[in-house]
């Protein structure tokens, strides 16, 4: 069974549950932004769909992030809202998507951003049953998730890390050309945290690498894939860990989750690879300096957080760290991090991955 997180209550969802005797047929979910937190909605919908059999299941987001639903084989339709960040724009896409989200006629809008926009489209749909999320109390975002889906009546959720690729095998040929060794052990490194305070150093990471292959034994790679931006910080860790690592920036998110999905553990900065990591079941360290941890770490019974935050709750949330230099994620040392991936890959091996289970379960 996995605990409830030790993590304060939220504030009340405000919802309209479901009341009728047959369940829903049609439910729409809306998330709007950021990556990452696209990304973190998907094991609890697919609970959500598990615990509705036959109910056919369909998402709205942003333009920029319509690769995140569409990578994972559960959604009927997905809906890309146009716009960019722009509330004015999104407001005039929102009402483009309209006539056709209407002719779906949901009998549940779950409302996972809570701002103008699927406010709009969740009044102008006039479901009847529906649920917006708490955007604002300390707690994880995933069980704001969770509550947010359970706010609607319609059951308990069992969330476990199963969700099905549309394209498992996206990023094989990629791995191979780099130079991927099939019975190595893969390791994800993501040092793509967006701001200075929210980076571990880079002699940090290829430390690691070393300790962690030395403790491991056999034969370990590492594997660095995203986008172009973090090109330079990729150069250097090839020129610490050598042929070890495989660098596969620039790849496509189906192609990024396939490689991720195939990876032995995770270990990333606060950003969406992290994320895409745990939702895939991949035995995930968390690197958590300037971000509020309490809202975005991974979880589960096979992730952890490697923090040294002095604030309670990690509220330097624009990156900077208050600690000044060296900053707190700096003072994390590679050594605590290599004996607690040792620690996460053995127990992962012997237990059922699972996000959350409810009580008694």
């Amino acid at each position: 069974m996995i605990p409830k997180p030790n993590v304060p209550a939220g504030e009340p969802i405000n919802a309209a549950a479901w009341r009728r005797s047959l369940p829903p047929e049609r439910v729409l979910a809306i998330r709007l932004q950021a990556m990452g937190d696209t990304i973190a909605t998907l094991p609890y919908l697919l609970a959500l769909q598990r615990a509705i059999p036959g109910v056919r299941l369909d998402f709205v987001t942003r333009r920029a992030f319509v690769d995140v639903p569409g990578s994972v084989d559960l959604f009927d339709r997905v809906y890309a809202l146009g716009g960019g960040r722009s509330t004015k724009r999104q407001l005039l896409s929102a009402l483009g998507l309209l006539p056709g989200l209407a002719l779906r006629r949901y009998d549940v809008v779950i409302d996972l951003q809570r701002n103008r926009v699927s406010r709009l489209i969740r009044r102008v749909l006039n479901p009847h049953c529906w649920a917006e999320f708490d955007r604002y109390s300390p707690v994880l975002g995933g069980e704001r998730i969770r509550q947010t889906i359970e706010a609607t009546g319609l059951g308990s959720l069992t969330v476990t890390p199963d969700l099905r690729l549309r394209a498992p095998d996206a990023g094989a040929a990629r791995l191979r050309a780099a130079g991927w060794q099939p019975g190595a052990i893969l390791v994800a490194l993501n040092p793509a945290g967006g701001f200075s305070g929210r980076n571990w150093p880079l002699e940090s990471y290829v430390e690691f690498g070393d300790g962690l292959a030395a403790a491991l034994g056999g034969s370990v790679q590492f594997v660095v894939t995203g986008t172009p931006a973090i090109a330079p910080k990729v150069a250097v860790l090839r020129g610490g860990l050598g042929a070890r690592l495989l660098d596969l920036i620039g790849t496509t998110l189906p192609e990024a989750f396939s490689i991720i999905k195939r990876c032995s553990l995770m270990v990333s900065e606060d950003g969406g690879l992290m994320h895409a990591a745990w939702v895939l079941g991949v035995p995930t360290i968390g690197l958590f300096g300037a971000s509020r941890w309490v809202w975005a770490r991974p979880h589960g019974n096979y992730s952890e957080l490697l923090n040294a935050c002095r604030q309670p709750d990690g509220v330097c949330m624009d990156g900077r760290c208050r600690a000044g230099s060296p900053t707190c994620l700096a003072k994390c040392q590679p050594h605590e991090a290599v004996a607690l991936a040792v620690d996460l890959l053995s127990r992962s091996t012997r237990m059922r991955k699972a996000i959350y289970e409810p009580r008694g379960t």
